[in-house]
């Protein structure tokens, strides 16, 4: 791939966001490989790299009468210009904007978001979210990027955003790539039982037999953190402890709720952490109720460190769940059904068939897998340009 230039698009760049480690370990393997990288970007938070250009595309817009509506849109166009007279053989793009190669649907397809965020929505709800200007241009966006002659190829990040694509925009499977979110195997491990489990519990005042589950996200109501405190204080098993990770201007909310519903001593909110391996090596198992996440990093390093999950038939990663042994799959809205797989949960504390069962779920998906498989795309796609790969 030498001397291939190769632009990746992505509006906001935080090296902490999940995507974003995406674009960091792409960009690893294209340098690795002499390509010649460029990232468009409106915002770029931490030290730029050497190995690669960066172009600023930072259009002024309205905040005040355009909102994010207007910040999207002059983005997309900035990005359209540079990638229309950049000269690139591949464009992949974190944003939705038509004319890229390649686009990576990191936050799935939002017209199944909408859809299933509708299940909590009141009627006068559904209709300010259906006339929404913001929710109709991403839609737009969405349907003329999928339509777009351009596009070769859609990074699925798990199975169940294939199918949605396919379902919604009709795109034949070759041009639907499954390549999963890599996760550090080396970091996250099961190790961390025995570093981090007794002196967690023990600063958090969690008795060290007690079962604790562990929610790690951000955005509580679409992660799933209502119907989890409601679930949780209808779960029979009263001795459990439930910890809470994770920055959401409704903190304050969540927390009222849990003591209205009898939590208060057994569900702790951490606010965000840098780090959350003392939690995974305390817990006993992981939860994420989420109305819809494609590909939650949480739920994989969870399964790295050996801890069975329960999540959401609208969450990728229930591709990795085999039910009962490793842990198990409900509708985020069956109340009665998660707080009876929480049960479940609780009770397979100290197993350890489930917990290898776990490991060896998150073992086949490391970085260096996702390179790899991202590296075998972009010669697929650079050989089919006519250029030298």
């Amino acid at each position: 791939m030498a001397d291939m230039k190769i632009a990746i698009i992505r509006q906001r760049y935080n090296p902490y966001g999940g995507a974003e480690r995406f674009v960091e370990r792409a960009l690893g393997a294209l340098a690795g490989e002499g390509a010649e990288v460029t990232l468009i970007t409106r915002n770029w938070e931490g030290a730029p790299r050497e190995s690669f250009r960066q172009i600023t595309c930072d259009p002024p817009y309205s905040r005040l009468f355009g909102g994010r509506t207007a910040r999207d849109r002059s983005f997309a166009a900035c990005a359209q210009r540079e990638m229309a007279h950049g000269g690139f053989a591949i464009t992949q793009s974190h944003e939705r904007i038509p004319g890229c190669m390649i686009f990576r649907a990191g936050d799935g397809v939002h017209a199944a978001w909408l859809e299933h965020r509708a299940r909590v929505l009141g009627p006068l709800q559904r209709l300010l979210q259906s006339i929404s200007a913001y929710h109709r241009y991403v839609l737009a966006a969405e349907k003329a990027m999928f339509q777009h002659p351009a596009l070769r190829a859609v990074i699925c990040n798990s199975p169940m955003v294939a199918a949605e694509v396919s379902s919604y925009y009709g795109l034949p499977p070759e041009k639907l790539p499954v390549i999963y979110n890599g996760v550090d195997t080396t970091v996250f491990h099961p190790s961390l039982v025995a570093e981090f489990r007794v002196t967690t519990k023990a600063q958090a005042a969690i008795p060290q037999d007690a079962p604790l589950l562990l929610f790690v996200g951000s955005g509580f109501e679409r992660k799933g953190v209502p119907q989890l405190l409601r679930a949780f204080a209808a779960a029979t098993t009263g001795e459990a402890h439930l910890v809470i990770v994770g920055a959401d201007r409704k903190l304050k909310a969540m927390q009222s709720l849990a003591a209205s519903l009898g939590l208060a001593g057994r569900v702790h909110f951490t606010g965000p952490l840098r780090d959350v391996r003392p939690w995974y090596g305390a817990a006993d198992g992981f939860v994420l109720p989420t109305l819809y996440d494609p590909c939650p990093n949480a739920a994989l390093e969870a399964l790295a460190c050996g801890l069975p999950i329960v999540t959401s038939t609208t969450c990728g990663a229930q591709a990795w769940v085999d039910s009962g042994v490793n842990g198990w799959v409900v509708d985020a809205l069956d109340r009665e059904m998660l707080a009876t797989r929480l049960d479940d949960l609780c009770s397979l504390a100290g197993n350890a068939v489930a917990r290898q069962a776990a490991r060896a779920a998150a073992e086949p998906l490391t970085l260096t897998a996702m390179a790899d498989r991202l590296l075998t795309l972009y010669r697929t796609l650079g050989g089919a340009t006519g250029r030298q790969v």
